[in-house]
């Protein structure tokens, strides 16, 4: 059940890290609203994921994750281009996870 915690930290920060970029610095309603929300689910799913998950593991998945994932958003989704240092340090923050 800790890493469903865990999961849905990731997908609620990366959601809500992705509003923020659409929010405009906050001056656009919905996307706020949601960024709002999304880092509270974040952080109290991570809260809940803590109670079993060491600190340094869990934090090191979903900060790893998440930047993964919002780079691959952003990518897909808005056109942001990727470098091939970017990718290849996207590459080793996976293998990091992994280990």
């Amino acid at each position: 059940m800790a890493y469903l915690y865990l999961a849905i930290a990731i997908m609620a920060e990366v959601t809500a890290t992705f509003c923020l970029t659409l929010s405009q610095g906050f001056t656009r309603l919905w996307p706020s609203c949601v960024t709002v929300v999304g880092y509270g689910v974040a952080f109290y799913a991570l809260a809940m994921a803590l109670r079993v998950i060491p600190t340094g593991v869990a934090y090191a998945i979903w900060s790893g994750i998440g930047t993964v994932l919002i780079a691959l958003v952003c990518r897909v989704v808005l056109g942001q281009k990727l470098d091939l240092a970017a990718m290849v340090g996207m590459a080793l923050i996976i293998c990091g996870v992994l280990v």
